[in-house]
């Protein structure tokens, strides 16, 4: 199905969509931080100063220059020789083969996981703790590997990737891997023999998805141009101190172009000047069967809104999702992970029960692997589908999801939906949620979406009255309050206040600030 791409920027927010029949298959966005702020993004390379050592942990925290350190797991950062990566590919191949016959779950993989198949932790020597190769104060080269999410700083790894249009080039890593997402067993071997006869001993290349079916030449030339960019990176790395940055990735929009735009686009439409000229020059290089195709959007409608996409990203900042059958999901994001329930709601069916809870499920696959992209959810997910009883009927929403997910760029592992209806899966994530991205912590709850109740605040001012009172001979006592818990004190269903001034003798007078959260209260005793 044809596919578009629309690019619309709002002064430094710059926000990118590929839709398709009006669903939205990837949603990207950028704010360009203060000037002289370099923030790390996936795929630029520091040289940085190893900060601690951790055994403990058999990590590291690096400084590449970022307000907080960089996290280097072991894994990262041990680079083996070229005799144990040799070795090594040769016990991944069987692991992978095992692992084939004996895993529980589906793995819908992305482009760069056949690189798992040579850097695994499974493999690397147990001699090679991180304290025995790296120490505080080294100078390594780091790249990018996760964003800063949340309160966490980048992730790096010194298993340096650079990413072109067609293929990806790994100077440390000696390996010749096919995205596995191109499924032609004769494809992939085409390009494997092309790709062997491009890369140098003791490096590595990756042929991407949008490398099926080109030529010789074309790779050739792609992989050229980043065998050069690593070899100027090296120069620079040698000149500069650490912490430096030796390769900042594409721009934004480029980064786009790159990375979601295949053969099914059919136009790409930006609503920025800049951008526009932009994605002409990058098109005219490296996507010539694009030309033509690139439309400059200046109507008065804006962009988004003329598509119907505003509505869409409102729906992904939301907890609850409706169905078009009328059932809804609830849709939770902790730190730990992503929990979605099913519901039937409103939805209630022509036939059986089992009938209507098995079109809720099957509806709700489809808008799940839907929100999972927009919303770019990460980690463990939980999916509370709604039981079935029947078998058949609990493979074909499990089949449902994989098929489903296929549509989705990050790798996901899936197993099968347990006795109790849960789907246990796991999603990649490199950059963080849209939900942070875009909204904040509730200043009024403090992210905890819950206040306490007016009447549990209630109960909460005369407990404190009560102690106030008991310690002071005041006569008069000031209560100040949020106007609705005001009114429940002095409410008839509860006579809090009246009774309190029976039972002590004291007067007490309350007032209401509208400005207070319904939480908080002031008691002020007035002495004689």
């Amino acid at each position: 199905m044809a596919k578009e791409l629309l690019i619309g920027q709002t002064l430094n927010e710059c926000r990118a969509v590929l839709i398709e029949n009006g669903e939205i298959l990837d949603f990207l966005l950028e704010r360009l931080p203060p000037k002289k702020v370099d923030v790390p993004i996936v795929g630029n390379i520091y040289k940085g100063r190893v900060l601690r050592v951790l055994p403990g942990m058999q990590s590291a925290f690096v400084d590449i220059g970022y307000e907080k350190a960089a996290f280097l797991y072991v894994d990262d950062a041990y680079i083996p020789t070229l005799e144990e990566q040799r070795e090594m590919a040769e016990k991944a191949k069987k692991i992978n083969e095992e692992d084939e016959l004996s895993r529980l779950g589906k793995v819908i993989p992305d482009e760069f996981s056949t690189l798992s198949d040579v850097v695994n932790m499974k493999l690397r020597p147990l001699t090679a703790t991180i304290e025995t190769f790296l120490k505080e104060g080294d100078e390594i080269i780091v790249q990018v590997a996760k964003e800063p999410i949340s309160t966490k700083g980048p992730r790096v790894t010194r298993h340096i990737t650079l990413a072109g249009r067609h293929v990806v080039f790994m100077p440390f890593i000696e390996h010749t891997g096919v995205s596995r997402r191109i499924e032609s067993e004769a494809e992939r071997d085409r390009l494997k023999e092309i790709l062997e006869t491009i890369r140098p001993e003791g490096t590595g290349i990756i042929a991407r998805t949008v490398a099926e079916a080109q030529s010789y030449k074309v790779l050739k030339l792609d992989f050229n141009l980043l065998v050069k960019i690593w070899k100027d990176l090296e120069v620079k790395a040698v000149k500069s101190k650490a912490p430096s940055n030796l390769h900042q990735d594409m721009s934004f929009v480029q980064r786009v172009l790159r990375d979601i735009t295949d053969e099914d686009v059919s136009s790409i439409v930006a609503d920025d000047k800049e951008n526009y000229n932009e994605i002409e020059k990058f098109v005219a290089r490296y996507l010539p069967n694009m030309k033509g195709k690139v439309v400059y959007y200046n109507e008065d409608t804006p962009l988004y809104e003329k598509y119907n996409l505003e509505m869409e990203i409102e729906r992904g900042l939301s907890n609850r999702v409706f169905l078009r059958s009328g059932g809804s999901l609830n849709i939770e994001q902790t730190e730990a992970l992503v929990s979605i329930d099913v519901n039937t709601g409103k939805f209630v069916g022509r036939k059986t029960l089992e009938e209507t809870i098995l079109m809720t499920n099957l509806e709700a696959v489809k808008e799940i692997s839907y929100q999972l992209r927009l919303r770019n959810c990460g980690g463990i997910i939980i999916i509370d589908f709604i039981d079935m009883e029947k078998e058949e009927h609990r493979q074909q929403v499990y089949q449902s999801l994989l098929e489903a997910l296929k549509k989705d760029r990050s790798k996901t592992n899936v197993l099968p939906i347990s006795g109790l209806g849960l789907v246990e899966m796991t999603r990649k994530r490199t950059r963080d949620t849209l939900t942070r991205l875009m909204t904040e912590a509730c200043g009024y709850c403090e992210g905890t979406g819950r206040v306490k109740s007016t009447l549990t605040v209630c109960y909460e001012v005369v407990r404190e009255l009560i102690k106030n009172i008991n310690k002071s001979s005041a006569q008069k006592v000031y209560v100040y309050a949020h106007p609705e818990v005001t009114a429940r004190l002095c409410g008839e269903d509860l006579d809090m206040i009246e009774a309190i001034e029976e039972n002590f003798g004291r007067s007490i007078l309350i007032r209401s600030e509208n400005n207070f959260h319904v939480e908080q209260y002031e008691i002020f005793p007035q002495e004689n």
